[in-house]
Protein backbone atom coordinates (compact mmCIF):
# COMPACT_ATOMS: atom_id res chain seq x y z
CA UNK A 1 0.00 0.00 0.00
CA UNK A 2 0.98 3.55 -0.99
CA UNK A 3 1.21 6.05 1.42
CA UNK A 4 -0.81 7.88 -0.79
CA UNK A 5 -3.43 5.61 -1.13
CA UNK A 6 -3.18 5.19 2.74
CA UNK A 7 -4.16 8.78 3.33
CA UNK A 8 -7.16 9.12 0.95
CA UNK A 9 -8.32 5.97 2.80
CA UNK A 10 -8.52 7.41 5.67
CA UNK A 11 -9.83 10.56 4.19
CA UNK A 12 -13.21 8.52 3.38
CA UNK A 13 -13.30 7.49 6.89
CA UNK A 14 -14.29 11.11 7.30
CA UNK A 15 -16.72 11.61 5.04
CA UNK A 16 -19.24 13.78 6.52
CA UNK A 17 -22.77 12.42 7.26
CA UNK A 18 -22.00 9.28 5.96
CA UNK A 19 -21.79 6.06 7.62
CA UNK A 20 -19.06 3.52 7.75
CA UNK A 21 -21.24 0.84 5.68
CA UNK A 22 -22.01 2.84 2.73
CA UNK A 23 -18.34 3.82 2.50
CA UNK A 24 -17.31 0.47 2.74
CA UNK A 25 -19.69 -0.35 -0.08
CA UNK A 26 -18.37 2.31 -2.42
CA UNK A 27 -14.68 1.38 -1.55
CA UNK A 28 -15.39 -2.31 -2.38
CA UNK A 29 -17.14 -1.54 -5.60
CA UNK A 30 -14.22 0.47 -7.17
CA UNK A 31 -11.23 -1.40 -5.22
CA UNK A 32 -9.44 1.29 -4.04
CA UNK A 33 -9.56 4.78 -2.38
CA UNK A 34 -7.34 7.12 -4.82
CA UNK A 35 -9.77 6.44 -7.67
CA UNK A 36 -12.78 7.60 -5.53
CA UNK A 37 -11.66 10.61 -5.07
CA UNK A 38 -9.54 11.40 -8.38
CA UNK A 39 -13.07 10.99 -9.77
CA UNK A 40 -15.28 13.30 -7.01
CA UNK A 41 -16.49 16.13 -9.21
CA UNK A 42 -18.18 12.92 -11.33
CA UNK A 43 -18.49 10.38 -8.67
CA UNK A 44 -21.38 8.95 -11.26
CA UNK A 45 -19.32 8.07 -14.06
CA UNK A 46 -17.59 5.45 -12.31
CA UNK A 47 -19.80 4.53 -10.15
CA UNK A 48 -23.47 5.14 -11.68
CA UNK A 49 -25.40 3.96 -8.74
CA UNK A 50 -23.75 6.17 -5.98
CA UNK A 51 -25.98 7.91 -3.99
CA UNK A 52 -26.23 11.99 -4.39
CA UNK A 53 -25.38 12.34 -0.82
CA UNK A 54 -21.98 9.84 -1.00
CA UNK A 55 -21.32 12.27 -4.30
CA UNK A 56 -21.93 15.56 -2.49
CA UNK A 57 -19.55 14.05 0.60
CA UNK A 58 -16.80 13.31 -1.59
CA UNK A 59 -17.14 16.40 -3.43
CA UNK A 60 -16.85 18.12 -0.15
CA UNK A 61 -13.77 16.14 1.15
CA UNK A 62 -11.06 18.74 1.46
CA UNK A 63 -11.54 18.60 5.22
CA UNK A 64 -11.36 15.07 5.77
CA UNK A 65 -8.39 14.70 3.30
CA UNK A 66 -6.62 17.42 5.94
CA UNK A 67 -7.62 15.54 8.91
CA UNK A 68 -6.21 12.48 7.19
CA UNK A 69 -2.88 14.09 6.38
CA UNK A 70 -2.70 15.50 10.11
CA UNK A 71 -3.98 11.84 11.32
CA UNK A 72 -0.90 10.38 8.92
CA UNK A 73 1.89 12.76 10.82
CA UNK A 74 0.45 11.91 13.48
CA UNK A 75 1.18 7.89 13.43
CA UNK A 76 4.17 8.35 11.71
CA UNK A 77 5.74 10.37 15.04
CA UNK A 78 4.31 7.65 17.05
CA UNK A 79 4.56 4.49 15.61
CA UNK A 80 1.57 3.95 14.63
CA UNK A 81 0.79 1.18 11.91
CA UNK A 82 -1.93 1.85 9.45
CA UNK A 83 -3.89 -0.40 8.02
CA UNK A 84 -6.34 0.04 5.37
CA UNK A 85 -8.37 -2.65 4.19
CA UNK A 86 -6.67 -4.03 1.05
CA UNK A 87 -3.16 -4.03 2.94
CA UNK A 88 -1.57 -7.58 3.08
CA UNK A 89 -1.50 -7.06 6.53
CA UNK A 90 -5.13 -6.23 7.38
CA UNK A 91 -6.60 -9.54 9.29
CA UNK A 92 -7.96 -11.58 6.48
CA UNK A 93 -10.84 -13.25 8.55
CA UNK A 94 -11.87 -9.52 9.64
CA UNK A 95 -12.10 -8.32 5.92
CA UNK A 96 -14.53 -11.36 5.24
CA UNK A 97 -16.95 -9.66 7.48
CA UNK A 98 -19.68 -7.18 5.70
CA UNK A 99 -19.20 -4.70 7.85
CA UNK A 100 -15.50 -4.72 8.63
CA UNK A 101 -13.79 -0.97 9.22
CA UNK A 102 -12.23 0.39 6.21
CA UNK A 103 -8.75 1.18 8.46
CA UNK A 104 -7.11 0.10 11.27
CA UNK A 105 -4.64 1.82 13.27
CA UNK A 106 -2.10 -0.79 15.78
CA UNK A 107 0.93 -0.70 17.75
CA UNK A 108 2.85 -3.70 17.93
CA UNK A 109 4.07 -5.46 15.01
CA UNK A 110 2.10 -9.13 15.78
CA UNK A 111 0.61 -10.82 12.75
CA UNK A 112 -3.08 -10.45 12.92
CA UNK A 113 -3.63 -13.31 9.99
CA UNK A 114 -1.77 -16.05 12.60
CA UNK A 115 -2.83 -19.33 11.94
CA UNK A 116 -4.92 -19.85 15.17
CA UNK A 117 -6.58 -16.79 16.57
CA UNK A 118 -8.58 -16.75 19.87
CA UNK A 119 -11.27 -14.12 21.21
CA UNK A 120 -12.32 -14.14 24.71
CA UNK A 121 -14.52 -12.05 26.76
CA UNK A 122 -16.74 -11.83 29.72
CA UNK A 123 -17.65 -9.60 32.22
CA UNK A 124 -16.32 -6.62 33.74
CA UNK A 125 -17.31 -8.03 37.15
CA UNK A 126 -15.92 -11.52 37.13
CA UNK A 127 -15.94 -13.25 39.72
CA UNK A 128 -12.93 -15.61 41.53
CA UNK A 129 -14.86 -18.22 39.58
CA UNK A 130 -14.31 -16.77 36.39
CA UNK A 131 -10.35 -15.27 37.19
CA UNK A 132 -9.47 -19.21 37.67
CA UNK A 133 -11.07 -20.52 34.42
CA UNK A 134 -8.92 -17.94 32.46
CA UNK A 135 -5.93 -19.08 34.14
CA UNK A 136 -6.70 -22.91 33.42
CA UNK A 137 -7.79 -22.43 30.21
CA UNK A 138 -4.93 -20.86 29.06
CA UNK A 139 -2.60 -22.28 31.03
CA UNK A 140 -3.90 -26.16 29.67
CA UNK A 141 -4.34 -24.93 25.86
CA UNK A 142 -0.27 -23.94 25.78
CA UNK A 143 0.34 -27.45 26.75
CA UNK A 144 -1.21 -28.49 23.51
CA UNK A 145 -0.77 -25.55 21.04
CA UNK A 146 2.23 -23.33 20.99
CA UNK A 147 1.48 -20.71 18.68
CA UNK A 148 -2.25 -19.32 19.20
CA UNK A 149 -2.91 -14.65 18.91
CA UNK A 150 -5.83 -14.23 21.89
CA UNK A 151 -7.78 -11.13 21.54
CA UNK A 152 -9.92 -8.82 23.91
CA UNK A 153 -11.01 -5.75 24.67
CA UNK A 154 -8.70 -4.56 27.63
CA UNK A 155 -11.57 -3.32 29.13
CA UNK A 156 -11.70 -4.30 33.50
CA UNK A 157 -12.53 -7.86 34.42
CA UNK A 158 -12.10 -10.72 31.79
CA UNK A 159 -10.79 -8.84 29.54
CA UNK A 160 -7.47 -7.87 31.14
CA UNK A 161 -7.51 -11.19 32.91
CA UNK A 162 -7.20 -12.60 29.55
CA UNK A 163 -4.66 -10.61 28.45
CA UNK A 164 -2.40 -11.40 31.78
CA UNK A 165 -3.24 -14.74 31.45
CA UNK A 166 -1.98 -15.16 27.96
CA UNK A 167 1.39 -13.41 28.28
CA UNK A 168 1.88 -15.65 31.32
CA UNK A 169 1.65 -18.70 29.64
CA UNK A 170 3.94 -16.60 26.82
CA UNK A 171 1.05 -16.31 24.34
CA UNK A 172 0.56 -13.29 22.26
CA UNK A 173 -2.32 -10.76 23.05
CA UNK A 174 -3.85 -8.18 21.04
CA UNK A 175 -6.06 -6.01 22.85
CA UNK A 176 -8.99 -3.76 20.19
CA UNK A 177 -9.74 -0.45 21.69
CA UNK A 178 -12.66 1.77 21.97
CA UNK A 179 -10.99 5.27 21.17
CA UNK A 180 -7.91 6.49 19.21
CA UNK A 181 -4.26 5.56 19.89
CA UNK A 182 -3.31 8.48 21.42
CA UNK A 183 -4.87 7.45 24.98
CA UNK A 184 -5.54 4.46 26.63
CA UNK A 185 -8.95 3.43 28.54
CA UNK A 186 -8.53 2.67 31.36
CA UNK A 187 -5.61 4.25 32.20
CA UNK A 188 -4.41 1.16 35.01
CA UNK A 189 -3.99 -1.51 32.03
CA UNK A 190 -1.30 0.76 30.56
CA UNK A 191 1.54 -1.25 31.51
CA UNK A 192 -0.30 -4.55 30.90
CA UNK A 193 -0.80 -2.86 27.24
CA UNK A 194 2.95 -2.01 26.86
CA UNK A 195 3.93 -5.21 27.74
CA UNK A 196 1.36 -6.48 25.32
CA UNK A 197 3.19 -4.99 22.52
CA UNK A 198 7.04 -5.19 23.75
CA UNK A 199 6.00 -9.17 23.98
CA UNK A 200 4.82 -9.78 20.88
CA UNK A 201 1.18 -8.52 21.07
CA UNK A 202 -0.46 -5.20 20.37
CA UNK A 203 -3.19 -2.47 20.37
CA UNK A 204 -5.98 -2.53 17.27
CA UNK A 205 -7.88 0.22 16.84
CA UNK A 206 -10.54 1.11 13.82
CA UNK A 207 -10.64 5.21 15.54
CA UNK A 208 -8.11 8.11 14.92
CA UNK A 209 -6.45 9.85 17.75
CA UNK A 210 -8.73 12.32 19.48
CA UNK A 211 -11.57 9.40 19.51
CA UNK A 212 -13.24 9.17 22.85
CA UNK A 213 -13.87 5.68 24.60
CA UNK A 214 -17.48 6.60 24.12
CA UNK A 215 -20.02 3.85 24.90
CA UNK A 216 -21.86 3.07 21.02
CA UNK A 217 -17.84 2.52 20.02
CA UNK A 218 -17.25 0.23 22.57
CA UNK A 219 -20.28 -1.99 21.07
CA UNK A 220 -18.56 -0.94 17.40
CA UNK A 221 -15.16 -2.79 18.56
CA UNK A 222 -17.12 -6.12 19.71
CA UNK A 223 -17.25 -6.91 15.61
CA UNK A 224 -13.58 -6.35 15.51
CA UNK A 225 -13.18 -8.96 18.58
CA UNK A 226 -15.62 -11.18 16.94
CA UNK A 227 -14.57 -10.86 13.10
CA UNK A 228 -10.61 -11.02 13.29
CA UNK A 229 -11.04 -14.63 15.27
CA UNK A 230 -11.85 -18.68 14.56
CA UNK A 231 -13.26 -18.63 17.93
CA UNK A 232 -14.90 -16.44 20.50
CA UNK A 233 -14.86 -17.62 23.89
CA UNK A 234 -17.69 -16.18 27.03
CA UNK A 235 -16.15 -16.44 30.58
CA UNK A 236 -18.91 -14.86 32.63
CA UNK A 237 -21.83 -12.83 31.73
CA UNK A 238 -25.25 -11.99 33.41
CA UNK A 239 -28.36 -11.74 32.04
CA UNK A 240 -27.32 -8.71 29.67
CA UNK A 241 -23.74 -8.14 28.45
CA UNK A 242 -21.33 -6.78 25.94
CA UNK A 243 -19.87 -10.02 25.72
CA UNK A 244 -22.81 -11.48 24.61
CA UNK A 245 -23.13 -9.15 21.86
CA UNK A 246 -19.55 -10.30 20.61
CA UNK A 247 -21.38 -13.43 20.45
CA UNK A 248 -23.90 -12.37 18.61
CA UNK A 249 -21.27 -11.29 16.01
CA UNK A 250 -19.47 -14.10 16.19
CA UNK A 251 -22.25 -16.25 14.99
CA UNK A 252 -23.14 -13.65 12.48
CA UNK A 253 -19.97 -14.12 10.96
CA UNK A 254 -20.63 -18.05 11.06
CA UNK A 255 -17.64 -18.11 13.63
CA UNK A 256 -17.21 -20.80 16.44
CA UNK A 257 -18.90 -19.42 20.00
CA UNK A 258 -18.63 -20.91 22.98
CA UNK A 259 -18.88 -20.37 26.81
CA UNK A 260 -18.28 -22.04 30.20
CA UNK A 261 -21.39 -22.91 32.60
CA UNK A 262 -21.98 -21.49 36.06
CA UNK A 263 -24.29 -22.25 39.03
CA UNK A 264 -27.71 -21.52 37.88
CA UNK A 265 -28.06 -18.82 40.67
CA UNK A 266 -24.65 -17.16 40.09
CA UNK A 267 -25.47 -13.65 39.05
CA UNK A 268 -22.71 -13.10 36.42
CA UNK A 269 -22.97 -17.04 34.74
CA UNK A 270 -26.70 -16.33 33.33
CA UNK A 271 -25.71 -14.94 30.33
CA UNK A 272 -23.64 -17.70 29.50
CA UNK A 273 -25.76 -20.35 30.59
CA UNK A 274 -28.58 -18.85 28.53
CA UNK A 275 -26.27 -18.97 25.60
CA UNK A 276 -25.75 -22.76 26.00
CA UNK A 277 -29.37 -23.53 26.51
CA UNK A 278 -30.37 -21.59 23.88
CA UNK A 279 -27.71 -23.33 21.20
CA UNK A 280 -26.02 -19.52 21.18
CA UNK A 281 -22.94 -21.24 22.34
CA UNK A 282 -21.11 -24.45 22.50
CA UNK A 283 -20.67 -25.86 26.33
CA UNK A 284 -17.11 -26.36 26.89
CA UNK A 285 -15.58 -26.58 30.21
CA UNK A 286 -11.09 -27.43 29.41
CA UNK A 287 -9.47 -26.55 26.92
CA UNK A 288 -9.44 -29.89 26.13
CA UNK A 289 -13.00 -29.75 24.84
CA UNK A 290 -12.49 -26.16 22.79
CA UNK A 291 -9.51 -27.70 20.66
CA UNK A 292 -11.55 -30.78 20.18
CA UNK A 293 -14.25 -28.71 19.15
CA UNK A 294 -12.01 -27.13 16.94
CA UNK A 295 -10.68 -29.95 15.20
CA UNK A 296 -7.38 -28.86 16.62
CA UNK A 297 -6.10 -32.21 17.72
CA UNK A 298 -4.74 -32.90 14.81
CA UNK A 299 -1.20 -34.10 13.37
CA UNK A 300 0.27 -30.27 12.88
CA UNK A 301 -0.97 -30.05 16.58
CA UNK A 302 0.95 -33.24 17.40
CA UNK A 303 3.96 -31.80 15.23
CA UNK A 304 3.73 -28.49 17.32
CA UNK A 305 4.03 -31.06 20.49
CA UNK A 306 7.13 -32.59 18.96
CA UNK A 307 8.33 -29.23 18.70
CA UNK A 308 8.96 -27.98 22.39
CA UNK A 309 9.93 -31.51 23.25
CA UNK A 310 7.01 -32.94 24.75
CA UNK A 311 8.18 -36.38 22.46
CA UNK A 312 11.04 -36.48 23.92
CA UNK A 313 9.89 -38.49 26.68
CA UNK A 314 9.83 -41.43 24.26
CA UNK A 315 13.67 -41.30 24.09
CA UNK A 316 14.20 -42.54 27.76
CA UNK A 317 14.03 -45.79 28.90
CA UNK A 318 10.72 -47.45 29.76
CA UNK A 319 9.97 -50.54 32.44
CA UNK A 320 8.45 -53.31 29.90
CA UNK A 321 5.29 -52.85 31.72
CA UNK A 322 5.82 -49.13 30.53
CA UNK A 323 6.04 -50.09 27.54
CA UNK A 324 3.29 -52.49 27.06
CA UNK A 325 1.39 -49.57 27.48
CA UNK A 326 2.72 -47.44 25.10
CA UNK A 327 2.75 -49.85 22.67
CA UNK A 328 -1.14 -50.47 23.34
CA UNK A 329 -1.83 -46.94 23.28
CA UNK A 330 0.34 -46.26 20.05
CA UNK A 331 -2.20 -48.89 18.06
CA UNK A 332 -5.43 -46.98 19.63
CA UNK A 333 -5.11 -43.65 21.52
CA UNK A 334 -7.39 -42.23 23.80
CA UNK A 335 -8.23 -45.68 25.95
CA UNK A 336 -10.44 -45.74 29.35
CA UNK A 337 -7.94 -47.51 32.16
CA UNK A 338 -10.04 -50.38 31.96
CA UNK A 339 -9.76 -51.67 28.63
CA UNK A 340 -5.71 -50.48 29.37
CA UNK A 341 -5.84 -52.94 32.12
CA UNK A 342 -7.69 -55.61 30.00
CA UNK A 343 -5.35 -55.36 27.08
CA UNK A 344 -1.84 -55.32 29.00
CA UNK A 345 -2.98 -57.57 31.15
CA UNK A 346 -2.32 -55.56 34.04
CA UNK A 347 -4.22 -55.31 37.12
CA UNK A 348 -5.62 -51.67 37.80
CA UNK A 349 -4.13 -51.46 40.96
CA UNK A 350 -0.59 -51.80 39.46
CA UNK A 351 -1.87 -49.76 36.18
CA UNK A 352 -2.63 -46.91 38.38
CA UNK A 353 0.58 -46.56 39.45
CA UNK A 354 2.43 -47.07 35.73
CA UNK A 355 0.19 -44.88 34.14
CA UNK A 356 1.29 -42.00 37.09
CA UNK A 357 5.25 -42.68 35.80
CA UNK A 358 4.42 -42.55 32.78
CA UNK A 359 2.29 -38.79 33.25
CA UNK A 360 5.36 -37.66 35.56
CA UNK A 361 7.40 -38.54 32.37
CA UNK A 362 5.23 -36.54 29.89
CA UNK A 363 4.38 -39.31 27.43
CA UNK A 364 0.82 -39.90 28.49
CA UNK A 365 -2.10 -37.55 29.83
CA UNK A 366 -4.93 -38.44 31.74
CA UNK A 367 -8.29 -36.99 29.96
CA UNK A 368 -11.71 -36.14 31.59
CA UNK A 369 -13.66 -39.89 31.98
CA UNK A 370 -10.55 -41.55 33.03
CA UNK A 371 -9.20 -41.69 29.77
CA UNK A 372 -5.60 -41.70 28.59
CA UNK A 373 -4.47 -40.41 25.64
CA UNK A 374 -0.45 -40.79 24.47
CA UNK A 375 1.81 -38.42 22.85
CA UNK A 376 2.46 -39.63 19.51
Amino acid sequence: MTVEETMFTMALTRLYGIGAAPILELYRKVGNAKSIFEAKDDLKALVPDVSERMAAAVRMSGEAIEKAQIELDFAVKHNITCISYNDERYPQRLRECPDAPLMLYSKGNTDMNRRKIISIVGTRQNTQYGKDLVMRFMSSLREYLSDVLVVSGLAYGTDICAHRAAMKYSYQTVGVLAHGLDTLYPASHRRDAEEMITSGGGLVTEYMSETSADKPNFLARNRIIAGMSDATIIVESAFHGGSLVTASLAQGYNRDVFAFPGAVNAEFSQGCNNLIRDNGAALITSAEDFIHAMKWDDEKVREEKKSHGIERAFFQEFTPDEEAIVGILQKENDMQINILSVKSNIPINRLTAILFELEMKGTIKQLPGGVYHLFI
